[in-house]
């Protein structure tokens, strides 16, 4: 009948407005057994959001971005994305500064010089402890790469520019030279009553 038609229709409509409500509650409750992240947490989704989790409600989660742009994401997509959490297990974040020296450079002073650099910098963490490696003989320098820890992911981008200031600064000090790459060009002057060369 046209009654129980109707029915029908307006049961249709509500299930499938449900759907959405009931996948972010099931969603919540599956990112809360998993204990995935929490509010304060730095995550990285597989989609590109990244931020500091602020809230973490049963239909959805909110993140802040560096740039303090709030982003509200269906629990429902949390649920079935990749995570990474930056803030666990433990709250520390790798920074890695690669920087070249010249081929002439005593590399124990540059070794030295780094690590300096890494101690006196009071805003990374004290531990882990900060390591230099040297990591490849490139065409017009020594390659390093000194490993320092911040205590928030979210210094990251502040601390490796205090670090390259430091860097610099501290190269200048010591006389260590970064090199860069050199290209020499040779102009040879032609006569004109030499027969033109015509290279196939």
């Amino acid at each position: 009948t046209p009654l129980f038609a109707s029915a029908g229709i307006i049961g249709i409509a509500i299930a499938l407005a449900a759907k959405d409500t009931l996948a972010n509650f099931f969603g919540g409750i599956a990112l809360f057994v998993d204990a995935a992240y929490k509010v304060g947490d730095y995550i990285i989704l597989d989609t590109g959001e990244r931020g500091e989790v602020v809230e973490v409600g049963i239909r959805s989660t909110k993140i802040k971005t560096r740039d303090d742009i709030l982003i509200t994401i269906p629990n429902s997509i949390m649920s079935t994305s990749k995570i990474i959490n930056q803030s666990a297990p433990e709250p520390f974040y790798r920074i890695r500064i690669d920087v070249g020296v010249a081929y002439d450079s005593d590399l124990r002073l540059v070794e030295k010089t780094l690590l300096n650099v890494a101690t006196e910098n009071h805003a990374l963490a004290e531990k882990p402890e900060p390591r230099v490696r040297v990591r490849s003989f490139a065409d017009s320098a020594i390659l390093f790469q000194l490993l320092v820890w911040v205590k928030d992911p979210r210094h990251r981008g502040r601390e490796t520019h205090n670090l390259l200031k430091m860097i610099h600064s501290a190269f200048n000090d010591q006389g260590i030279e970064i090199p860069f790459p050199q290209h020499s060009v040779y102009l040879q002057s032609v006569s004109k009553k030499s027969p033109a060369i015509i290279v196939e």
